[in-house]
């Protein structure tokens, strides 16, 4: 049976897309027809539009991949005035240095107090407003390496909430800091008087709601500012004294989900995983990414795996194949060496590590 498609009534349907050249040629026609976004510089308004695509292309990716809806990456949003902070983008062409002075498109002269030296030229810089309504310049630099004396010795390394790492050597153990719990009881008070003080949504902010809330954000901000220094600082002392480290690959974030969410979030595992991992790189250091699956059933000694997962009330591991007994932390932290290839005895390596970075 044949069957006849008249062409003359269908409809065509023109393709709608919103990738960069689109929308670079939308913002030349709104800049012609308005003049305040005619004033600003195009740089950081051509930026946005790149990283607006960058964003799509990824959550298209994933999902055209079929990840799972919590491992996508979200499709860009709107972001509303009174919600996002600002941050301007200038690629090299939109700005410059000149006298320490930092000079960007559009006539704007910036006088910046300068952290530290710049390594080397920065090919970008990001201008943005952090929620104390403090302004900062972020530059991206090629950073030269800056290794450290060989040591030959080899660390395990294994993630926790009771205390943050546990690693073979008991001097180098990071415990729990516990930052957030010695400002817990100042921040639900001024969270509390930002809930008082709230408007209904679409109105603005009243003074005393964004007085209480740039005071939780101070707390808040001197928190990170502490977990960050204390996951800096055990990192150093780290990578200093070995040379080899076979770090868990863990993701925390399911933790988010369970009874330890709070304990969870306070110990900050993933800031204190990617200080790590920064500066075994920036030192020349090897490190090696472990998959942490089994490894709290696992025996370091004759790799037996228990029938059943230990649970987390249980502190003391046993096998019940060659009977060694040992703290669990401890045993998953030797667990990482060898799996990684490495003799939990010395540095020698045994077979081939199973991930490197």
């Amino acid at each position: 049976m044949s069957r006849k498609v008249h062409l003359a009534n269908k409809t065509s349907v023109e393709k709608v897309t919103c990738g960069p050249s689109q929308l670079d040629k939308l913002l030349t026609v709104a800049r012609r027809s308005m003049g305040w976004l005619r004033e600003g510089s195009s740089v950081p308004q051509q930026q946005v539009i790149r990283d607006f695509a960058k964003s799509r292309s990824k959550a298209l990716a994933d999902i055209k991949a079929k990840l799972p809806v919590r491992q996508r990456a979200g499709m860009p949003r709107v972001k509303r005035k009174r919600e996002a902070r600002p941050s301007l983008n200038y690629t090299r062409r939109g700005f410059r240095l000149k006298d320490g002075r930092l000079h960007l498109a559009g006539g704007i002269l910036l006088s910046v107090v300068w952290s530290r030296e710049l390594p080397s030229a920065p090919s970008s810089v990001r201008v943005y407003q952090d929620s104390l309504g403090h302004w900062y310049a972020s530059f991206v630099v090629t950073a030269p390496s800056e290794p450290l004396p060989s040591t030959g010795r080899a660390i395990g390394i294994d993630w926790g909430v009771r205390e943050t790492a546990t690693t073979t050597s008991d001097a180098h153990d990071l415990p729990h800091a516990r930052h957030g719990k010695k400002s817990e009881q100042r921040l639900a008070r001024y969270q509390r008087m930002m809930a008082r003080r709230a408007t209904p949504k679409g109105r603005p902010a009243t003074r005393g709601y964004e007085k209480a809330r740039r005071a939780a954000a101070k707390v808040c901000k001197k928190i990170a500012r502490q977990r960050q220094d204390t996951a800096r600082k055990w990192a150093k002392s780290v990578v200093r004294d070995f040379d080899t480290l076979a770090v868990e690959d863990f993701r925390p974030k399911f933790l988010a989900k369970s009874s330890m969410a709070r304990t969870a979030a306070d110990a900050a595992i993933a800031a204190t995983k990617t200080a790590l991992v920064e500066m075994a790189r920036k030192h020349g250091r090897m490190i090696h990414l472990v998959k942490p699956a089994h490894t709290t059933m696992e025996c370091a000694r004759c790799g037996a795996r228990a029938k059943h997962a230990l649970p987390l009330s249980g502190r003391t591991y046993t096998c019940a194949t060659c009977g060694a007994i040992s703290p669990r932390d401890k045993n998953s932290a030797r667990v990482m060496l060898v799996r990684a290839g490495l003799n939990p005895a010395s540095a020698d390596l045994v077979r081939p590590a199973a991930c490197q970075v």
